[in-house]
């Protein structure tokens, strides 16, 4: 299985892992929301997410919610995968009121790979083929290029730089087109990334 097919399977074990109830708690977060709980634990996947990615051995599991991003570990084939993952905080469609599938944002890292704060957008409906994307934050905007459902930056040497930019700013805007022309538009909240992507990166060097 290659390796963005496999990270599908562990993100779509993460989303049932509870992350619809998790965007529920997040419309209204606490005041500490961007610290962990003092006695946080681990919470163990759900069993509809243990089928999700058996097919890589492994469950995904959530170490931390920071703001609107959860922060999530998980080890197939014995590698370890560590991905933080948020919902849009506003969609919208053009024309209005389109059908589409739960869009998700996600920066990944793979030790192994020497791969570190991949982003990544699942968009929740199949892209129009050939098409390029963009995520607007900080200011700047970035083109992302099309596979599937998913978008992935164009230009691999910018990404450090926009990660360094979805730190800092308050939200990005995902812009993509449909297979059927329909033009979507998404925002993303930014708050408790930096968190989020400071706990994966203390987990992922053990």
């Amino acid at each position: 299985m290659s390796v963005r097919p496999m990270l599908t399977v562990l993100m779509a074990g993460a989303l049932m892992c509870g992350v619809s109830d998790l965007a529920q708690a997040q419309s209204a977060p606490s005041k500490g929301a961007d610290k962990p709980p003092a006695a946080a634990k681990p919470a163990p996947a759900k069993p509809e997410a243990a089928a999700a990615a058996s097919a890589v051995g492994a469950e995904p599991t959530l170490i931390g919610q920071f703001g609107t991003w959860g922060a999530y570990t998980a080890t197939p084939s014995g590698k370890k995968v560590c991905f933080a993952l948020a919902k849009p905080s506003s969609s919208k469609t053009n024309p209005p009121n389109r059908p589409r599938d739960p869009a998700y944002a996600f920066v990944s890292t793979r030790p192994a790979e020497k791969v570190v704060n991949e982003v990544s957008i699942m968009v929740g409906y199949a892209l129009k083929p050939g098409s390029e994307s963009t995520i607007e934050v900080g200011g700047a905007s970035y083109a992302m290029y099309t596979q599937g459902d998913g978008l992935w930056i164009k230009n691999a040497a910018e990404e450090g730089r926009m990660v360094d930019a979805m730190r800092k700013a308050p939200d990005a805007t995902v812009k993509g087109v449909s297979a059927k022309g329909t033009e979507t538009t998404d925002v993303f909240s930014l708050k408790g990334l930096a968190q989020a992507l400071d706990k994966l990166a203390q987990d992922c060097k053990r």
